[in-house]
């Protein structure tokens, strides 16, 4: 679990510029073990608990899906700044793709775990699907800045 998001097709998971490093879009895929996200199942007891899973069939059915890619997609954008030399505070901007915006504010609740203190810049667009499956709820792509140290 402690890797980079590794990009599903041909392209980078982050590329610098200067200054700033951008991430490209991350969803709740996990290439390891060839699975989309779908509840709390699939990510760790510890933060299937802290995110919010009741063990009610009914409300984590509801809730989990989103709630559980919401937690991998956002940890994976903290390893993969992480990789970057960075750190989620160094983060200014998110864009974050929903396929039902009503989504947003159970995703929000994760985002605060992740940003407890400034939050960053942020947009947010509602689209007809994301790939590869319509079983992606989210995708967020980031931009941190993170000056270069002269020596």
């Amino acid at each position: 679990m402690n890797e980079i998001a590794k990009p599903l097709a041909r392209y980078a998971a982050y590329r610098r510029a200067g200054d700033y490093i951008f991430l490209s879009g991350i969803i709740a895929v996990d290439p390891a073990r060839k699975l989309i996200v779908q509840g709390f199942d699939d990510i760790p007891p510890q933060a299937a608990a802290a995110i919010g899973a009741t063990g009610e069939f009914s409300t984590d059915f509801k809730q989990g899906p989103i709630l559980a890619q919401s937690w991998y997609v956002l940890d994976r954008v903290r390893q993969t700044v992480e990789a970057a030399g960075g750190g989620m505070a160094d983060v200014v901007k998110l864009v974050q793709y929903f396929t039902n915006l009503d989504h947003f504010p159970l995703y929000s609740k994760v985002r605060g775990m992740f940003f407890p203190g400034e939050a960053p810049a942020s947009t947010v667009v509602g689209v007809s699907g994301l790939m590869p499956s319509s079983a992606v709820l989210v995708e967020v792509e980031a931009t941190v800045y993170l000056p270069r140290v002269s020596v």
